[in-house]
């Protein structure tokens, strides 16, 4: 678990950690990509993502051989799902909607080996420890992975204290969008209400010691407000916006 490892050393120490969410088109090359670019970790979203298990295998398998920590958003956040994704070989989670410290259970049921939960090995997952036993596991894979409950309700902002102390969390996360969503200024990133509950979700990291993961498109902006855990979107979306410029660029250049 050594690119956990690194990624968990970077987060504690506050340094600018930088990530990419990749949604709309995944393959192998990102991984390499990622790592050319100077991002420090990916997330395959497997929420709102198409790709298939196979695919996400072999990602996170590419991340593993090139020391890229590689993340994912599992589709749910069950017993069942939870089992699954940890089999693909990820090195950590980012976890949609978590509402309450009870869900965590659930997740540690999933991740950790008895006595301390109810995994099941197998997979891409099993790569990642030097034996089957339990001390292995524990000291190889269960005291390294990454896990980055997202807040994105109403619910989760009343829970924010026991979710941020559980021993799974790793750091917070944050979903902007869909909490603006709920707290009723759906896509109005700037609103002061979204702008309250961002501050409050990342004092109650910093009330126990761990730092909170951002997203957004403006990743000097992030920095300016003080994230140092951010994502900087996702990689469809920013090669729109370049290749937008470009094209503004050669436009512009007709007028000159």
């Amino acid at each position: 678990m050594d690119p956990a490892i690194r990624l968990r050393a970077k987060i504690s120490s506050r340094e600018l950690t930088t990530g990419l969410l990749v949604t709309d088109h995944l393959w192998t090359d990102i991984v390499e990509i990622a790592q050319r670019s100077e991002v420090d970790y990916l997330i395959v979203d497997m929420e709102h993502g198409a790709a298939g298990t196979d695919l996400v295998a072999e990602v996170c398998a590419t991340g593993r051989r090139m020391g890229l920590p590689v993340l994912l958003r599992p589709r749910s956040n069950d017993y069942a799902a939870i089992r699954l994704a940890a089999d693909l070989g990820p090195c950590g989670f980012l976890l949609a909607s978590v509402d309450t410290a009870a869900e965590l259970d659930v997740v540690r049921d999933a991740l950790f080996m008895p006595p301390r939960g109810r995994r099941r090995p197998g997979g891409m997952g099993n790569r990642w420890i030097r034996g089957y036993s339990a001390t292995t596991w524990r000291a190889d894979f269960e005291e390294h992975f990454i896990v980055l409950p997202q807040i994105e309700t109403r619910v989760g902002l009343e829970h924010l204290a026991e979710i941020a102390k559980h021993e799974l969390t790793t750091a917070m996360a944050i979903g902007p969008y869909d909490l603006s969503a709920e707290l009723g200024v759906c896509g109005e990133m700037t609103s002061p209400i979204l702008r309250d509950a961002l501050l409050t979700i990342r004092a109650a990291g910093e009330a126990v010691g761990k730092s909170t993961w951002m997203i957004g498109a403006n990743a000097t902006g992030l920095v300016q407000d003080g994230w140092r855990f951010i994502c900087i979107g996702e990689p469809t979306w920013i090669l729109a916006a370049a290749l937008r410029d470009k094209v503004a660029q050669a436009r512009n250049a007709l007028n000159q």
